[in-house]
């Protein structure tokens, strides 16, 4: 709507942007340049380094080595009466997907300001292709988990997925989500209090042993294990590991409760992220 100035030139006259505004049917329109973005996260990775993509199954090995060994054989911790190189790799290949797309987008607004000051689009394209192209790490770090699984499975041990496996994809998507729209809170909340991004890879670490990765749900005592089930991760890792085993903790109070949470995680991280955009190259 156009409408002339009492000096006679014409001006627009739009609509302020809703506080609760998501903006979603804006971000769709730039899907292209956010399969650009994923392109880019997947390539840029390990482009410099000597060993690459074989990071991809170096880490998750390491990660499983180092918690067999201390977690297992030094303090000798139960683990369902599941091989613990399964336990722990099952458990760090979940987790490790999440903790990856909450860190990697928690710093959006301060590493993409100089690409966020010269052109214009959505800025939760950058998360959201973070998110995307984090998938293709989970997915190597999956088929890595299934050559120790075939292999126990061929050796006797009996190991033997159940329907609760077809559940998979909602859980990979509780799980990104989920650390979209925590990573999109935290960028948000960096643009001013810079310490904030120096507490996330040791919160995130800290977190992990308030999961069932290191120590299933049903070894904690009663009295601690309200600690665990705030924890909206453990629900899903449950049952990311009931799927492949048939032992461990199904609750479905548990899953809704993840999925509770993932659901207000995002609405309230896109939210603030959307309103912070708007000003953050004053305070970046």
């Amino acid at each position: 709507m156009q409408n002339l100035s009492k000096n006679g030139f014409a001006h627009s006259i739009v609509p302020r942007d809703k506080i609760l505004s998501l903006r979603l049917d804006e971000i769709w329109r730039y899907r292209d340049l956010m399969f650009l973005f994923v392109r880019r996260d997947f390539v840029a990775r390990y482009k410099q380094t000597i060993l690459g993509p074989a990071w991809f199954f170096i880490q998750p090995l390491l990660q499983t080595a180092i918690l067999t060994v201390v977690f297992s054989g030094i303090a000798n911790l139960p683990t369902d009466d599941i091989p613990p190189i399964l336990f722990y790799l099952a458990g760090v290949t979940a987790w490790n997907y999440f903790a990856q797309c909450l860190k990697s987008t928690s710093n959006t607004f301060t590493a993409n300001a100089h690409l966020f000051g010269k052109v214009y689009f959505p800025r939760a394209v950058t998360p959201i292709s973070i998110v995307i192209s984090n998938l293709i790490q989970f997915g190597i770090g999956l088929f890595l988990f299934l050559i120790f699984y075939g292999y126990y499975a061929f050796t006797g041990y009996p190991v033997m997925p159940n329907s609760v496996l077809l559940l998979l994809p909602i859980l990979l998507i509780l799980m990104g989500i989920m650390g979209l729209g925590l990573g999109m809170l935290i960028s948000a909340m960096t643009t001013k209090y810079r310490d904030l991004q120096h507490l996330v890879d040791f919160g995130v670490q800290l977190l992990m042993y308030a999961t069932p990765v290191i120590l299933p749900l049903s070894a904690l005592p009663e009295k601690y294990r309200i600690i665990m089930l705030v924890n909206p991760m453990t629900g899903i890792i449950e049952t990311f590991k009931y799927g492949f085993f048939g032992l461990g903790t199904l609750q479905w109070s548990l899953l809704t409760y993840s999925a509770a949470f993932t659901v207000a995680a995002f609405f309230v991280g896109l939210i603030v992220f959307n309103k912070t955009e708007k000003n953050f190259m004053d305070t970046v």
